[in-house]
């Protein structure tokens, strides 16, 4: 349950809130399937009421420090036409504390454009159940949409695994 389903900055929700839920099944490989859903509304007259993005990929540790995650992802808006498109995205972590990622698309949220988002952030630990989370990103679109940066900033207490409370401030 959130108050507004943001994704990368914006609003998927037209700032009400959203009911989300995911699975994931990984093997020892590292190689993982997943699917996500949840309510969106936009600001458009596209008919979209939900999303479900499902995910192939490939994630482990590579030694001591860091982690390496690269997967292939559809977006599926379910009774629209023409709003569905595929992404591939990498992601390096260092010892659980710093994230770089990228994510490209030559269809970046159906418009028929190039996308390209560049992401960096951190996870910073104050003990078992508190953590806080900061990062910025900039996401490199076709003209017709126009280029745009955001930042986050979170903190979040994890009660009782697997279930957390986060709050998260959107720039």
């Amino acid at each position: 349950l959130t108050s507004d389903y943001v994704w990368r900055g914006s609003s998927q929700a037209m700032e009400k809130p959203a009911v989300q839920a995911g699975i994931k099944l990984a093997g020892e490989s590292g190689l993982y399937a997943s699917g996500w859903g949840s309510n969106v509304r936009f600001a458009s007259a596209t008919d979209a009421a939900s999303e479900f993005d499902l995910t192939i990929g490939w994630g482990r540790k590579l030694g001591k420090d860091w982690a390496l995650d690269v997967s292939a992802l559809r977006y599926i808006y379910p009774d629209t036409r023409g709003l569905d498109w595929n992404e591939v995205n990498a992601s390096a972590t260092w010892r659980d504390r710093a994230l770089v990622g990228v994510g490209h698309s030559s269809n970046a949220m159906a418009t028929h454009g190039n996308g390209t988002y560049v992401s960096a952030g951190v996870r910073i630990p104050a003990n078992d159940e508190l953590r806080f989370e900061a990062g910025a990103a900039h996401y490199a679109l076709s003209d017709a949409l126009g280029d745009y940066n955001h930042g986050w900033a979170s903190a979040v207490w994890a009660f009782k695994a697997p279930f957390e409370a986060r709050l998260t401030v959107h720039g």
